[in-house]
């Protein structure tokens, strides 16, 4: 059965004990911890108590995102690499999501894939790089990440799958989760408002994170045909709610949670001879 998550992002700005209580509410079966600059979410001891007062488990946890944690465990890109991988064991999470580095990082964006492999195999975790998108500033498309913004063309042996991100960039996601077959071991559940055939005015940095289903990603359909091909990677929802009122962002986040057992459900429904068309 395939494990349907809710990310503490959900939930900001409030703190992770809202976010562990609110998934456990819901019904969802677990929790990715995005790492920020609240220490308790850099805390094993911590995250261990909340998961087991609220019997939710730590599916994954996302790496510092470079913009917003600019000094959270230095200033290295590797050392933050690797403090989440060792988060990671200690909190018995399997997966470890990481956006590809920009452009400017130097080294760390030259060795990013083999720096990656090492990582997940001194620590015995799926490192699951994350599609992004190109920028675009000013009716210019900037080259923002390096090796580049879509995991599909890069040698590394996991992925995560965006909506949102997939949406941004142009990417029919349906296609890209295709493209990367048996490499993609994680997604993040969301939607986006542009289709894939926005795809010569793609990129941006609004980053939209809608509700599934209500934008114009094929979100249903790369759920139902993972769900038919027995996928075992973990589904996290990655829903912005930062606007909303407690009674919004609890109807929002059980709307996510009921789109994607239903879609899920739909693909494991699916008969043999459908799921090869």
């Amino acid at each position: 059965m395939i494990s349907v998550g809710m990310s503490t992002s959900c939930v900001y700005p409030s703190g992770l004990e809202p976010a562990f209580r609110l998934a456990a509410e819901i019904d969802y079966d677990g929790v990715e911890v995005m790492v920020t600059n609240d220490a308790s979410t850099h805390s094993a001891r911590r995250l261990g108590e909340l998961s087991r007062e609220h019997g939710q488990p730590i599916l994954s946890v996302h790496a510092p995102v470079l913009l917003l944690t600019h000094f959270v465990w230095g200033r290295d890109p590797r050392v933050k690499l690797e403090r989440t991988a060792e988060l990671a064991v200690a909190t018995g999470a399997p997966t470890v999501v990481a956006h590809p580095p920009f452009r400017w990082q130097g080294a760390y964006a030259e060795r990013f894939l083999d720096i990656v492999a090492g990582v997940s195999e001194r620590y015995g975790v799926t490192i699951a790089v994350e599609n992004m998108f190109p920028w675009r500033i000013g009716g210019r498309t900037m080259k923002a990440y390096a090796p580049g913004w879509d995991p599909s063309t890069m040698d590394c042996a996991a992925a995560t799958l965006d909506f949102s991100h997939a949406s941004l960039s142009g990417r029919d996601s349906l296609e890209l989760a295709r493209a990367l077959d048996t490499r993609l071991r994680h997604v993040h559940l969301c939607d986006g408002s542009r289709a894939s055939s926005d795809g010569e005015n793609a990129g941006g940095i609004f980053d939209e994170h809608l509700v599934p289903g209500r934008g114009a990603e094929p979100v249903a359909a790369v759920l139902r045909e993972l769900a038919a091909r027995a996928w075992c990677g973990s589904i996290v929802a990655e829903v912005n709610t930062k606007k909303a009122s407690e009674d919004a962002r609890l109807a929002m986040l059980t709307e996510t949670l009921d789109y994607a057992r239903a879609a899920l459900a739909s693909g494991a429904a699916m008969r043999p001879a459908e799921r090869a068309a």
